[in-house]
């Protein structure tokens, strides 16, 4: 999931810089996403690696 959120935040990046705000917005909403998911997984998967 981080992979992809550091996908999507290239993609965003590359769009921004050539004035693609639509994508580029769109891209970072998706990014931002896919980090929290990743994120909350990554926990839950370490409490229960724990138990």
């Amino acid at each position: 999931m981080i992979q992809w959120a550091l996908i999507f935040l290239v993609v965003a990046i590359v769009a921004g810089v050539f004035g693609f705000s639509g994508i580029a917005g769109t891209a970072t909403e998706i990014a931002w996403i896919l980090f929290i998911v990743g994120l909350v997984l990554a926990v839950i998967f370490f409490i229960r690696g724990r138990a």
